[in-house]
């Protein structure tokens, strides 16, 4: 068994234009776990985010989608792992990823950024050690579409299969809660 994860965040951006964008991956997985768990987000400024409380089984965990934009998604994850003295170890980024395909979903610890502005500013605030929870939005093909890519909404097919990887995600959150890494894994990359 691994460390279990007490923080959860989801990465995206604030703002209604975003709601279904790719890049906003992070924030569909977090809203499906407060779903689930019966949880509400509530704005909390002094760590620049919408935060949330959950009960999930005998563990508890917090959720937050910063609102600082992602390139500055680091700052509020650092404020409330901060606040709750929350090991980087036992922090879990949930995050679209280009080098997965549309609906498989992939957990891993530490790492690079691979250019994600999302994950470059929690490298910059928390270390490079925290879990990744890559939901496969898929690349365009060309580096220069990349951008406008992630900031549009996928497909009517894309939009299915990413629905259904954060489904299987939330569907192994007590083992990730727990630290059962390896479990976890077993399901979320077994097609």
């Amino acid at each position: 068994m691994g460390n279990p994860i007490r923080l959860i965040a989801g990465l995206g951006n604030p703002g209604s234009q975003y709601d279904k964008t790719r890049h906003n991956a992070g924030f569909l997985f977090v809203d499906e776990l407060a779903r689930r768990y019966s949880g509400k987000f509530a704005v909390e400024k002094r760590f620049s985010g919408e935060v949330c409380k959950l009960q999930v089984g005998s563990a508890t965990v917090w959720l937050i989608k910063p609102m600082t934009f992602m390139n500055r998604s680091g700052l509020a994850v650092k404020q409330l792992a901060s606040f709750y003295q929350i090991p980087v170890e036992h922090i879990l980024v949930a995050h679209d990823e280009l080098d997965i395909a549309p609906g498989e979903v992939r957990l891993k610890q530490a790492g690079g950024h691979g250019g994600h502005n999302g994950l470059r500013d929690c490298h910059a605030h928390l270390s490079a050690e925290y879990w990744r929870l890559r939901l496969g939005v898929g690349h365009p093909g060309d580096r220069n579409k990349v951008v406008d890519y992630v900031l549009s909404r996928p497909s009517s097919d894309d939009e299915i299969v990413i629905a259904r990887a954060i489904d299987k995600a939330a569907d192994q959150i007590e083992l990730i809660l727990q630290g059962d890494m390896q479990k976890a894994m077993n399901a979320l990359h077994t097609k």
